[in-house]
């Protein structure tokens, strides 16, 4: 895989243009774009997005890292354009990181992911407690899925997990600057 730092100009027209939430809508938008691009030897994806859905935004991730290992001679490029919130970062995650922009004054948000359950216990006892493990599967697994993203965002930079894991739940906040001295990013376009 190529990872020679690209210039300015590498941006000036991306394959991939995304704002707004990220959502099924933003999945479409994704792969129509990135089949548009199959031609192309440097795909760069350019995204704006206050967040969405991280589950879409493994989803793209995913189709990224296909896409990298069925054609190792193209190269995958993330630019963040202003706003990399929540759901954007997990997606930036999945790039490798010398693949990794932002442009000036962006910021990125890291935070744990939220849910906003109910839990209603209600029945005989063993439909109880099975109603209440299967929450707290849900609650552990959806702590893995979360980890796993963060260990990938920071492979490669010198924040810990423990750093993530302790500034997440109150949302982090990084500008381009930052994110790149902490070895987030390879750079700022």
């Amino acid at each position: 895989m190529d990872t020679t730092p690209l210039g300015p100009t590498a941006f000036r027209a991306p394959a991939v243009l995304l704002s707004g939430s990220v959502d099924y809508d933003m999945y479409k938008d994704f792969r129509r774009q990135l089949g548009a691009a199959e031609q192309r030897e440097i795909v760069v994806i350019e995204l704006t997005t206050l967040g969405g859905d991280p589950e879409v935004a493994r989803m793209m991730g995913e189709d990224i890292r296909f896409n990298s290992a069925m054609a190792p001679n193209r190269r995958f490029d993330f630019l963040g354009k202003a706003a990399i919130y929540s759901a954007g970062t997990t997606f930036m995650s999945f790039f490798a990181k010398p693949n990794r922009y932002l442009t000036r004054g962006t910021r990125l948000m890291i935070h744990e992911r939220k849910m906003n359950k109910q839990l209603h216990v209600q029945g005989p006892l063993t439909t109880c407690v099975a109603a209440v493990k299967a929450t707290l599967n849900e609650i552990l697994c959806s702590i893995e899925i979360q980890n796993e993203g963060f260990s990938n965002l920071i492979q490669g930079s010198d924040v810990t997990l423990d750093e993530v894991l302790e500034k997440a739940p109150a949302n982090w906040y990084l500008n381009a600057e930052e994110a790149k001295r902490r070895g987030l990013i390879e750079g700022i376009i």
